[in-house]
């Protein structure tokens, strides 16, 4: 069983950076974050895929956040200029396959998620 934890969440202001981090037992071939905001679905902002280290991401968060794997197995979200519509729970998740989408039921491996709150 793979195993997730989260840390680096926080309250900025707008403008701000964070940087969230995920340490895993073992990679899988595709490693994500995704976020959650009150009242609404999870939603998949970037993806990492560990066989060529390809990355994608949701439309509104590119060029300000960077997937990326360091260290070892941690899997980072470095967010930079973050607004006010970014404030969610962030999880870190994985699954096992070689198409990586950005579709949270395609994952079944998760974190328990990481606050991050920004403020106007």
């Amino acid at each position: 069983q793979v195993q997730l934890a989260e840390s680096g969440g926080g309250s900025v202001k707008a403008g701000g950076s964070l940087r969230l981090a995920c340490t895993a037992s073992e990679y899988t071939d595709c490693m994500a974050w995704f976020r959650q905001a009150p009242g609404k679905e999870r939603e998949g902002v970037a993806v990492l895929r560990s066989a060529d280290s390809r990355t994608e991401y949701v439309d509104a968060v590119k060029d300000r956040f960077i997937i990326s794997r360091e260290n070892g197995n941690i899997l980072y979200l470095h967010m930079n200029n973050l607004k006010p519509d970014d404030t969610a729970v962030y999880y870190c998740a994985g699954r096992n396959g070689w198409s990586c989408p950005l579709d949270a039921s395609s994952y079944n491996f998760w974190g328990q998620g990481t606050q991050v709150t920004v403020s106007s």
